[in-house]
């Protein structure tokens, strides 16, 4: 299968300039045809039989840069989806110019928190959306009454807590890695404090035994963390209140942080706290994508058997899977 991608950009509402363009990339299933128009431009009409396309918005982690996940918005559209990644250097916090998933700090205060999207990216990526709807290669072939939110560490948190049908109706599902939902203590809250998520819609939640990075970080909650994975094991229990079965919690055994990006690149963000993977990251890497993949294809595309093959694929005898658990 032929996996091409293009690109696009847009602007953010009531952002200041030069922060204001949020670049993406698309990446979609495609259909070689030898026209004109691929051998001229480059461009590679998508292969309609697999659509309409569900799609998925993955936000990166601060200072990630979208080509670190590229394996995964491959991978997941040689299943037949379309992904979106994307790149914004804006404000992670004032003051602060890095690559940024788009945090809406002002919905994370006690008393603004769940009245609306963390993900500031967001309105932008969907009105995107909507124009290559009518536009281009994928006029007419998405299916944009089936999104799924996904994301590494603070892209993760903004994607499960904007997954929420009464911010954005056409959102069906979400998935994080590496992503917890603890309360910062600066913002006010008291130590050791879980946020509740959004619960009305399918969750996939992931994280890694070696994660360093989210047990270097306890600070900021005012705790210190039991083990690196404590913090997304209590917002698996405690802030996700679903009980319908189709929510997962998988630890993966040997997993750090950074497991999940490829090509690695250490000149930027916290990658220092972080401890040594045990396992090969290729193979944790292998493991998250089919994890994510049959996630979607049992929730979103409600395809027979992916539920009984996600849950044989987490279970007992993979020496990968730490930790399974569904609610």
């Amino acid at each position: 299968m032929s996996i091409r991608a293009l690109y696009q950009a847009a602007k953010v509402e009531n952002t200041a300039s030069p922060y204001d363009t949020i670049h993406f990339k698309v990446f979609y299933p495609a259909q070689m045809s030898g026209s004109n128009q691929e051998k001229d431009m480059g461009v590679v009409s998508a292969n309609i039989q697999q659509a309409p396309f569900p799609v998925v918005i993955f936000f990166n982690g601060i200072n990630c840069g979208p080509e670190v996940y590229q394996w995964l918005a491959v991978q997941l559209a040689e299943r037949g989806l379309v992904v979106v990644t994307f790149s914004w250097v804006a404000e992670n916090i004032p003051g602060l110019i890095g690559l940024t998933p788009g945090v809406d700090v002002m919905r994370l205060a006690p008393n603004t928190y769940g009245t609306g999207p963390t993900a500031s990216a967001l309105p932008a990526i969907l009105q995107a959306l909507e124009k290559l709807q009518v536009q281009g290669v994928l006029a007419g072939l998405l299916d944009l009454q089936r999104i799924v939110l996904g994301g590494h560490s603070a892209g993760g948190r903004v994607a499960l807590e904007s997954a929420d049908p009464k911010f954005f109706s056409q959102v069906v599902a979400a998935f994080a890695y590496a992503a917890h939902s603890a309360g910062i203590v600066q913002m006010g809250y008291q130590p050791g404090t879980f946020l509740p998520l959004p619960h009305a819609l399918p969750i996939l939640l992931m994280g890694g035994t070696r994660d360093g990075v989210i047990a270097g970080s306890s600070d900021r909650y005012g705790v210190a963390w039991e083990t690196a994975t404590t913090p997304v094991e209590r917002t698996f229990r405690e802030a996700i209140a679903a009980n319908r079965g189709d929510c997962y919690l998988v630890l993966l055994e040997g997993a750090n942080h950074f497991s999940v990006v490829h090509p690695f690149d250490a000149t930027t963000g916290r990658a220092f706290l972080d401890f040594p993977a045990t396992q090969p990251n290729e193979t944790i890497r292998e493991l998250v994508a089919a994890a994510i993949g049959l996630f979607i294809d049992a929730y979103v595309r409600h395809q027979p058997t992916a539920v009984k093959d996600l849950n044989q694929l987490m279970g007992f005898g993979n020496p990968l899977v730490a930790l399974f658990e569904r609610k």
